[in-house]
């Protein structure tokens, strides 16, 4: 099979056979897709920022036992 045809062949599954889905079905999935990646970006954070103090706490304590 030739490029060409795998294109052409490609082209004609999108069009025909290939279901896309409905306007507010893909406009509710954005919302959802979104509010997660905020939801999941804020607890990242939380947790990065509750490591980053725990750390820099150990190595205070640390720096003080051995000066």
């Amino acid at each position: 099979m030739s490029f060409v045809n795998f294109i052409k062949g490609s082209y004609t599954e999108f069009k025909e056979k290939v279901e896309w889905p409905k306007w507010p079905d893909l406009q509710s999935s954005t919302i959802v897709v979104a509010v997660s990646s905020v939801l999941l970006s804020l607890f990242t954070f939380g947790v990065d920022e509750l490591f980053s103090k725990a750390i820099r706490n150990i190595i205070i304590q640390l720096a003080g036992i051995f000066n």
